[in-house]
């Protein structure tokens, strides 16, 4: 009861703060440009945007879907189309294997693209070139729940990738409770954790936001970013909760996000402003259909934008969201609203 009064009033005063902290974005209904072929999407599960601003999707199209889009589509930014690959089509060949239900996007400094997969049957990651070539696999088909395996995953949902240390941080995700960290080049394993930097195990949990904070992640443990503080920032989707850990897998912080939130949680995916110090932490909620604007420094809500609908602006199942070197805000949906949309810093009414 403690916890649900304290965001109740932090949410308040953050609410009085939006006109004079919080970033305001408005939508641009024009972006992106039509697709080619007559392609249509499916449901839009993950974007990111690279160092040229160009913006990355991944979606769900069905292969028996008529005039479906490949899964992986990259536009510039106007919005057009620069290229798409990916799916069995594309070839899933004797090396690597696909996914059955195409999930998390990132696009790392050195310009390779991961990928996630959160199907019954996706225990893998997979590693491409920016133009679809395949360079390297962890994991395997055929998912085990047990975030103590170190080499099988759990329908991972997302990846980060530190430059510095050459690693890969993955959100091990739908059936497990951890986080993962390999080798960015050779898949080695290097070390996992679970919430609080804790050993993980698989007890099912449920969420009561009355009850003490849960000693695990929930499932799924639905995104994993780097900041530049050197810090590691997970969403722990159905608990309601962003943790912050060291890249040691060191607990630092955990913060609460509408904790009254039952279902299927809050904290869907995270992105961070564009300023040198990343004053700015955008929430996607699927649950509550918005997105919030926290401060990075503690988690605050300042503000936040969208509502339930399909109108350009609204969201049905916000799923992922990027942020360009422009402060632009892309968002994707699933539950067959299936588009990306983009949000341009300005005035909203």
């Amino acid at each position: 009861m403690k916890r649900l009064l304290l965001a109740a009033v932090a949410s308040l005063l953050a609410t009085t703060a939006q006109a004079a902290d919080a970033p305001r974005l408005q939508v641009d209904p024009f972006w992106p440009q039509k697709l080619p072929h007559d392609w249509v999407y499916g449901e839009v599960s993950g974007v990111a945007t690279d160092e040229r601003d160009h913006v990355w999707i991944i979606q769900r199209p069905g292969v028996d879907k008529p005039h479906a889009a490949p899964p992986v589509i990259e536009f510039d930014p106007e919005g057009r189309v620069v290229q798409a690959w990916g799916g069995p089509w594309h070839g899933s060949g004797p090396h690597y294997d696909w996914f059955t239900s195409e999930h998390g996007v990132n696009v790392d400094p050195k310009g390779f693209v991961w990928l996630g997969g959160n199907g019954a049957e996706d225990g893998q990651v997979l590693k491409f070139t920016r133009d679809g070539k395949f360079v390297l696999q962890i994991g395997h088909p055929g998912t085990k729940i047990d975030s103590n395996d170190v080499t099988r995953l759990g329908r991972p949902a997302d990846t980060r990738v530190d430059p510095v240390a050459n690693e890969v941080y993955v959100s091990d995700g739908y059936c497990n409770h951890r986080i993962i960290v390999f080798d960015a080049d050779t898949g080695a394993y290097k070390r996992h954790w679970g919430a609080y930097g804790l050993r993980p195990t698989d007890h099912h949990l449920g969420y009561d936001p009355h009850a003490a904070p849960a000693r695990q992640f929930g499932n799924p443990v639905h995104c994993v970013k780097l900041g530049r503080d050197g810090l590691v920032y997970v969403c722990d989707r159905k608990n309601d909760r962003i943790q912050v850990f060291r890249h040691d897998g060191s607990f630092v912080a955990e913060w609460f996000v509408r904790p009254e939130t039952r279902g299927l949680g809050s904290v869907w995916d995270l992105a961070f402003s564009p300023d040198a110090a990343q004053s700015f932490l955008f929430n996607a909620d699927g649950t509550n259909e918005e997105v919030r604007i926290l401060r990075s420094a503690d988690g605050s809500i300042l503000g936040a934008f969208g509502r339930p609908g399909r109108r350009p602006g609204e969201f049905h199942w916000v799923h992922s969201i990027a942020v360009d070197s422009h402060g632009n805000v892309f968002t994707t949906e699933v539950d067959r609203a299936n588009r990306v949309q983009k949000f341009v810093p300005g005035s909203r009414p």
